[in-house]
């Protein structure tokens, strides 16, 4: 005889641990699974050699904003990023966008010839306020050292699983320098340069080029070329115009934020120079100085002679007017010859009538 455990088990829904509402769901589940179609079985045992990541490029941005309106414009609206990096005094690293897929923060962009960057590029922002302009002109505000104590090792981290080039770690200064400043003058690019992280001109060549550049500062042509070289995208038109002055004011930012004013001096040409040839490249040679306008001499006084009196500028003669052909003469028509005139009939005398006494 079968001992009486069984009946209660199949009859008393009490005692059971599970409801019966979860059991239907778990039927109903089951169920639907067996409808729905089976993707294609992919066998992924093999792995191919040529491979590499797509992200080629790291941009630090900063978000103008403080913590609780960065999260709701990063979460809630259009522009995005990867990762969201707090101000608090333990900062929070949010991530927000994986990196397998491409976040709305650089827009339009180009850096060494790649342009739209937000399809190659993994994107931070960092809670900061920004800029905002005084009597004393504009004052950026400073990232605490917390933020950059978090920040760093999050950028080590990624450039070391995507082999991501020092160069190519950015500010969205450099790949939009005509609409952007972030991260700005007051981010401590030194520091990450320092951690291996970006690129950095050595102080000691810098110092050697610009005894160079010291004699005479290069041409538009010359700058133009070197940003280009450098990274940026910018018109090589030939003088300094605004787009350049800005150019080399994001450059500025980056590597001498101490003066960001965008004038073309011997210091950011050295910069320059540096970071654009090998390291052991010979010194440039020292610019051409610029052909200034002739100016007319002024004759100096002697004592005692009388000055020449200065010759007066021959008169403009005005251009002479080239002669109009003159029309040909038409032929005169000959002259129809005069007829004889007819000689008059003589009148003849007519009758005298007699008229009676």
């Amino acid at each position: 005889m079968l001992p009486r455990v069984w009946p209660p088990l199949l009859t008393d829904y009490s005692r059971l641990k599970l409801p019966m509402k979860k059991i239907l769901v778990a039927f109903l589940i089951a169920l639907l699974a067996g409808c729905t179609t089976p993707g294609p079985r992919i066998d992924k045992s093999l792995s191919a050699t040529g491979q590499a990541s797509r992200v080629r490029f790291l941009v630090l941005h900063y978000t103008v904003s403080d913590k609780p309106a960065s999260i709701k414009i990063l979460t809630q609206q259009q522009v995005s990023a990867h990762y969201l990096v707090t101000d608090d005094p333990q900062p929070t690293i949010y991530g927000l966008v994986d990196e397998t897929r491409a976040a709305y923060h650089a827009g339009f962009s180009s850096w060494k010839g790649y342009t739209q960057l937000n399809n190659s590029s993994i994107g931070i922002e960092i809670v900061n306020a920004g800029w905002k302009d005084t009597p004393q002109g504009r004052v950026f505000a400073p990232f605490p050292q917390s933020q950059i104590d978090v920040l760093v090792p999050l950028i080590k981290d990624i450039i070391a699983r995507h082999k991501i080039a020092p160069e190519n770690v950015v500010g969205h200064s450099d790949i939009a320098p005509l609409r952007k400043q972030d991260p700005g003058p007051q981010f401590p690019w030194y520091q990450l340069a320092q951690a291996g992280l970006v690129v950095w001109p050595d102080a000691n060549r810098v110092a050697a080029v610009r005894q160079v550049f010291d004699l005479q500062v290069p041409d538009a042509v010359w700058f133009q070329k070197k940003l280009a070289a450098h990274g940026f995208a910018l018109a090589q038109t030939g003088v300094f115009d605004q787009p350049t002055r800005t150019v080399i004011g994001a450059f500025q930012m980056k590597y001498r934020p101490a003066n960001i004013a965008g004038e073309p001096d011997a210091e950011t040409a050295a910069m320059l120079e540096v970071l654009t040839t090998p390291a052991n490249a010979p010194l440039p040679p020292v610019p051409p100085a610029p052909v200034p306008p002739a100016v007319p001499a002024t004759p100096v006084p002697v004592p005692g002679v009388p000055p020449v009196q200065a010759i007066p500028p021959a008169p403009t003669v005005p251009p002479v007017q080239p002669v109009q052909p003159v029309q040909p003469v038409q032929p005169v028509q000959p002259v129809q010859p005069v007829q004889p005139v007819q000689p008059v009939q003589p009148v003849q005398p007519a009758p005298v009538a007699t008229t009676p006494q």
